[in-house]
């Protein structure tokens, strides 16, 4: 079988009774996780324009939900809404071998086609678990060789993973599910030059990816046809967006093990709304604090970065310094450190305000970098920091791993936490809960829809 043909057949035979119980817990934690950051970035002023400016020009009324609005909308136009919103904040989980923001394209597509197509809430856990299983392995069979190219993973291989995940909702056969495959390989994209200006198209990214991949497999249904070698063909996804053709050896490889080894364990949560590649280095930042009188006090700041972080939030070095937006600020190692280490927050506000804060610009004139030829990643995100003091002191403090992720699971009341404070501009306590439960306890859909449904337009 070609890799689409695998991924169809694993998808259309896997049943959630065959997933691990602590699996399922986890998608369902990855699930809700997800929900409270799309509503949460529903709240930002900028982004709810932006929103309301794509809902009038594609219309109102559909069987899907919109996260921040009390009316639905189309299957394709929901997922775009929906998947732009829970990326734009960065902060948004993510599996760290393969570099792939999961939920981001995932949940978006699977919410629309389970709403759509009237099916349950644990067919959404059930194609959540089936949508991780493939995308991480898809990234991890060419470790950053979509990144190199300047492409994002998660749109590039997502919107395949989202074809399939519509098809299988729609009651698709496997040969129909790989035409749709085939089909979403022709709208596969996500370049990474918005790092040129700190313009905020990446949170497209996913939102598209899911977008296209209903589109996709409404197509197929339509009797569209594509290439069963979409991904590891001549022209194929790898061939093309990561320059590597024996990609698809080594995810032939890494297909062997699906439904016995789970790469949704492999997933981490994410506590700061900015670049996880940044957020151990917060950590740094919080523990050296307290050992500072005062930040005039500090002579100089070094980090250490692996050279394949430092592509996004290093360089270039003086526009990382010298921040514009809140957005840009996102992927500025110096200006989030320089936060910390001034004792203020790196949360939503900060990150997506229309202005900086000119002292943590000052500060980060003192912040300097050189790379970390022996860092763990991607498989680790770490990080190394050191400060000198002006009286000749030096503070160091290094993680080896960052907070959220596997080795360091947060564990279920931290990502509680998270998703109560995300919810609460667009949510009532009442309706917050009933979608948490609904989430964790095995609940409908239709209450969890009523419940996301409370948000006033």
């Amino acid at each position: 079988m070609t890799l689409a043909e695998q991924f169809a057949s694993f998808a259309d035979g896997l049943r959630l009774a065959d997933v691990p119980a602590p699996v399922q817990r986890l998608a369902r934690l990855h699930l809700i996780d997800a929900l409270g950051v799309g509503l949460g970035a529903s709240a930002v002023p900028s982004h709810r324009r932006f929103l309301q400016g794509l809902r009038e020009e594609s219309g109102t009324g559909g069987r899907a939900t919109v996260l921040g609005y009390s009316t639905g909308a189309s299957a394709p136009v929901a997922a775009l809404l929906n998947g732009t919103s829970i990326h734009s904040l960065e902060y948004d989980d993510t599996h760290m071998g393969s570099i792939v923001h999961g939920s981001a394209v995932i949940v978006p597509a699977v919410l629309a086609a389970v709403e759509t197509h009237a099916l349950s809430l644990d067919e959404a856990v059930r194609l959540v678990v089936i949508g991780w299983e493939l995308l991480v392995r898809l990234g991890e069979a060419s470790p950053g060789g979509f990144q190199r190219r300047g492409f994002q993973v998660t749109s590039v291989g997502g919107v395949g993973v989202a074809a399939l995940l519509a098809s299988v909702a729609r009651g698709a056969s496997p040969a129909q599910s790989v035409a749709a495959m085939g089909i979403a390989g022709s709208q596969a994209g996500g370049i990474f030059e918005f790092l040129s200006n700190g313009s905020n198209v990446k949170a497209l990214h996913p939102g598209w990816a899911a977008h296209a991949g209903l589109w996709a497999a409404r197509c197929a249904a339509a009797g569209m046809t594509g290439p069963t070698t979409v991904i590891e063909g001549r022209y194929g996804l790898f061939a093309a967006y990561a320059d590597d053709p024996a990609a698809g050896g080594r995810l032939a490889v890494g297909l062997r093990d699906l439904g016995t080894q789970w790469r949704l364990a492999d997933a981490a949560f994410k506590f700061f709304p900015c670049c996880h590649y940044i957020h151990p280095f917060l950590e740094c930042a919080q523990a050296l604090s307290a050992r500072i009188a005062t930040v005039a006090d500090i002579a100089e700041v070094h980090c250490r970065v692996a050279p394949g972080a430092a592509t996004v939030i290093c360089e270039p070095w003086s526009s990382k310094q010298q921040v514009a937006s809140g957005n840009e600020a996102k992927y500025s190692l110096p200006y989030c450190i320089a936060r910390v280490l001034l004792g203020r927050p790196v949360d939503i506000p900060s990150m997506t305000a229309t202005s900086v804060d000119a002292d943590a610009i000052a500060l980060a004139a003192r912040i300097q970098w050189t790379p970390r030829d022996d860092s763990g990643f991607p498989a680790k995100f770490d990080a190394d920091l050191r400060i000198m003091l002006a009286d000749g002191t030096q503070l160091h403090h290094a993680v080896d791993q960052v907070f959220g992720s596997p080795q360091r699971p947060a564990g279920e009341d931290a990502v509680r936490a998270k998703f109560a404070a995300n919810v609460a501009p667009v949510l009532g306590a009442t309706a917050r809960d009933t979608a948490w439960d609904a989430v964790m306890q095995g609940g409908s859909l239709d209450t969890l829809q009523r419940a996301l449904r409370t948000a006033a337009d």
